[in-house]
């Protein structure tokens, strides 16, 4: 089993839509929650998350969110789907 700590970032397009920066994978909880706090100054949403898996298998848990500011779509559509 192996965790994986990923940190995303979401920025505005020019029309005001929200876009996907790059997903970064990083460390360790540590890291991603400082790389999380910087972006998060510069960017419309972030959200750190870790995942644990067997990469070989396919078969991970859900992920494990560490760290969330701003617009992050995709935790935007988990609460409207739990209302």
């Amino acid at each position: 089993m192996l965790t994986y700590f990923v940190v995303q970032s979401f920025d505005f397009t020019p029309k005001g839509a929200i876009a996907a920066g790059k997903a970064v994978e990083v460390q360790d909880v540590e890291h991603a929650l400082r790389l999380a706090e910087k972006l998060a100054c510069c960017s419309a949403g972030v959200v750190a998350f870790s995942r644990t898996g067997d990469p070989i298998s396919g078969e991970f848990e859900d992920a494990v969110i560490l760290y969330a500011n701003g617009i992050v779509p995709m935790l935007e559509a988990e609460v409207s789907m739990a209302s």
